[in-house]
């Protein structure tokens, strides 16, 4: 193999390592969060709990959210549903009311999208001085446990300002797209968080199952860019704000059965990641620097940073395959070769050292990928999805090259849900 392609793969495989062994020192520590909120009966102080759903035209999938919102093991005087009725053309907003929800209308050709409609409705409860403590942030196609507002009402009581439920997938077995992404969100939005708390780390924003402490949303305007949830997160963290996880809050979303339907959200969130990596990482960075003699906040920057230059476990694992086919061909060259002993021997032994760290790179990726499977006590359909697992990376790769190279771009649109 030619020398520049050998020094471009073991720099491939090197990046590969770097990330690859992040992901297994947060898999690590993942193993020794807690899994459930400790609720103490000395402290009995019940949080106002206003609860927004960003709806556009969510007629199918939003009364059952309603009805499973009246069912939380938290007293209905201590929490009020407020419905954004925003751009909708359907009986969005009469299933609100006709489900106890308060609901607000709002019509914006120019301004359209869920940031807008939450700062909206923000500022106008703010106007007319609506009492709470926490604001609660929530998806129309969600469903929540049951335990939601008592597991948040104790972590507020316990110091927390911002705070992240488990985002899953409601459907894993419908589809084997649905089932990959549930594996996916497995690790993206259980494991990391978990390992990130014993770190010392930031959980993130998820942009479903968000509280947050009354003060930190009217100090922090909610973004309106196409991945609002990141943004916030980063405007968050420069600020000295820190999310926190409670696994046991568990949202639950539809997800698109087919690849088609999936489309268009998957480019928006990919989108949006690689244009908050460009803004944001040299803030963090510079930002980091400011934070050195304090080493936990800077650590919180440093992790915020490698979150951001993570790919997608898709493409991780596609480049890793094509990282071993190149260890491979360049191994089965070089020990087949017959010029200098000295020059073969050395050939030969860069070769198994390029073939070691590509498997070894695919190995931590599968031990990352089952662990977080196992913490989330994931159903058996979900592995079974696996087999289709080379289409969907090749799917992924596929369109995560369009949207680099600027030949997919992708504004809010509503995604096509599973709604019968």
């Amino acid at each position: 193999m030619n020398s520049l392609l050998q020094a471009g793969l073991l720099g491939l495989q090197s990046i590969i390592t770097l990330i690859v062994s992040y992901l297994l020192l947060l898999t690590v520590a993942a193993w020794f969060a807690p899994k459930r909120t400790s609720i103490s009966p000395a402290n009995k102080k019940l949080n106002e709990f206003l609860i927004l759903i960003p709806a556009h035209n969510e007629e199918k999938l939003l009364p059952r959210l309603l009805v499973n919102l009246r069912a939380l093991d938290y007293p209905q005087s201590h929490y009020s549903v407020h419905v954004i009725a925003d751009n909708c053309t359907d009986k969005t907003a009469e299933l609100a009311r006709q489900n106890d929800a308060i609901v607000h209308e709002r019509w914006n050709d120019e301004q359209k999208g869920k940031g807008y409609a939450l700062q909206w409705l923000l500022e106008k409860l703010w106007q007319k001085n609506v009492a709470h403590n926490a604001i609660v942030i929530l998806d129309a196609d969600t469903v929540v446990s049951t335990n939601f507002l008592e597991v948040m009402n104790a972590r507020l009581n316990n110091g927390e300002r911002v705070i992240q439920a488990y985002y899953a997938v409601e459907n894993p077995e419908s589809s084997f797209s649905a089932g990959l992404r549930y594996a996916a969100l497995a690790v993206l939005h259980y494991l990391r968080p978990q390992g990130r708390m014993v770190l010392g780390g930031s959980a993130g924003l998820k942009g479903n199952g968000m509280v947050f402490a009354a003060d930190v949303m009217k100090s922090h305007p909610w973004s309106a860019s196409v991945t609002e949830d990141i943004e916030q997160h980063m405007a968050l963290l420069l600020s000295g704000e820190r999310v926190t996880f409670a696994p046991d809050a568990v949202i639950q979303a539809e997800m698109p059965d087919k690849l088609t339907d999936a489309r268009s959200q998957n480019v928006r969130w990919e989108q949006g990641r690689l244009e908050m990596a460009k803004t944001y990482v040299p803030k963090l960075f510079k930002e980091s620097t400011r934070r050195l003699r304090q080493p936990r906040k800077a650590f919180v920057l440093w992790d915020a940073i490698m979150e951001h230059l993570i790919p997608p476990f898709s493409v991780l694992a596609g480049l890793s395959i094509v990282s071993l086919l190149g260890s491979l061909v360049w191994w089965f060259v070089a020990s087949r070769s017959f010029g200098n002993q000295a020059s073969s021997l050395k050939a030969v032994s860069l070769s198994k050292v390029s073939l070691a760290l590509s498997i070894s790179g695919l190995l931590g990726q599968l031990f990352y990928l089952f662990a977080g499977l196992k913490m989330v006590n994931a159903p058996r359909s979900v592995y079974r999805v696996f087999i289709y697992a080379p289409g969907y990376i090749l799917w992924k790769i596929w369109h995560y090259l369009r949207i680099m190279f600027g030949f997919e771009q992708q504004k809010w649109v509503r995604t096509t849900r599973n709604e019968g």
